[in-house]
C-alpha cells in the first residue's frame, strides 16, 4: 500500500527531528570538553603534550571527540576538537591526534558502552601515588566517593601507551569501576558525562595528594567500610560527579565564554 501524504510527511518531520537532536547533543558534549580540557589545564593538572580527554559522539558510537595533540588546555575550544574513529583515523577536524589519546581511549570506549567520557593526564599526584602499588586508602570522607571503585593495572607499566595490546588490557582491568591506576603511569577516570569524568580526575588528584601528605607525616586513620559505603553511595554515583562539576562550568561561561566558540 502506498504511503499517505501524512505518514511522509511525519517521517520526514521525525528524521529531522533526531537529527537536530543529535547536533544539539554534540555541541553539548564539546562544549562540556572543552570546559572540561581548560579547567584541567587551570588546575594545572596537563603537562606539555601529554594528557587528554573523551566524548563518546552521540551518533556514532565508535567516534570519540578529543582535543589535538599539543593544543594548550587552558585556551582549548570547541572549534579545536577533534573527531576519532575506533581505528584512528581523524575524521573531523585537521589536526593529529595523540597516539596515546587513540589507543587508550578507543579500547576504553568499546569495553564500556555506558562511558561518554573518558580523562587521563599525567598529573603530578596522580603518578607520582601510582608509583606506589598500593590501593586508595578511605581516609577521608571524599576518598569515600571511590570506595570500591578504582581498579589498578600494572601491564605496560612506565611505558607510553602507544598499542591497542596494552590498552585492550588496561580496559579489561578496569571492568565496571570508574577509576583506573595505571602503575608507573597516572590515573584515567570515567564517567556518564564529561563533567563527571572530569571531577573524578580532579577528586581523584586530590585524594592521591591527600594520602601522600597523610601517610608521610604518620599512619592515617581509615574509616570503617560502613561509614566508606555511606560516603559512596551519597556521594560516588555518576549525578554527583555531574554537579561538583557545574562551579567550573559557570566560572569559564562567565570569564572565558569565547571557549564556546
Amino acid at each position: 500500500m502506498a504511503k499517505t501524504l501524512e505518514a511522509t510527511v511525519a517521517e520526514v518531520t521525525a528524521a529531522a527531528t533526531a537529527s537536530t537532536d543529535i547536533e544539539t547533543e554534540r555541541l553539548h558534549r564539546k562544549q562540556r570538553l572543552a570546559a572540561g580540557l581548560r579547567t584541567l589545564g587551570r588546575l594545572n593538572l596537563a603537562e606539555g603534550v601529554a594528557g587528554h580527554v573523551t566524548v563518546r559522539d552521540p551518533e556514532f558510537p565508535d567516534r570519540f571527540w578529543v582535543n589535538p595533540i599539543g593544543h594548550n588546555f587552558k585556551l582549548m575550544r570547541v572549534s579545536d576538537l577533534i573527531c576519532v574513529d575506533h581505528r584512528g583515523d581523524v575524521v573531523i577536524g585537521n589536526r593529529p591526534v595523540n597516539t596515546a589519546a587513540f589507543a587508550i581511549h578507543s579500547e576504553l570506549h568499546k569495553a564500556r558502552p555506558d562511558v561518554i567520557a573518558a580523562a587521563h593526564t599525567h598529573s603530578m599526584y596522580g603518578r607520582t601515588f601510582s608509583s606506589l602499588g598500593k590501593p586508595l586508602k578511605m581516609i577521608t570522607q571524599d576518598h569515600t566517593a571511590f570506595y570500591n571503585d578504582v581498579a589498578y593495572c600494572n601491564v605496560g607499566s612506565g611505558s607510553p601507551v602507544v598499542d591497542t595490546e596494552t590498552s585492550s588490557r588496561m580496559a579489561a582491568a578496569l571492568g565496571n569501576k570508574k577509576v583506573l591506576i595505571h602503575q608507573n603511569h597516572g590515573i584515567i577516570t570515567t564517567g556518564g558525562s564529561v563533567d563527571a569524568a572530569v571531577w573524578w580526575f580532579i577528586s581523584m588528584e586530590r585524594c592521591c595528594q591527600s594520602q601522600l601528605v597523610a601517610e608521610a607525616a604518620g599512619d592515617p586513620i581509615v574509616v570503617s567500610d560502613e561509614v566508606a559505603q555511606q560516603g559512596r553511595d551519597t556521594q560516588g554515583h555518576d549525578l554527583a560527579g555531574w554537579y561538583q562539576f557545574q562551579p567550573f562550568w559557570d566560572e569559564l561561561v562567565a570569564r572565558e565564554p569565547e571557549f564556546l566558540s
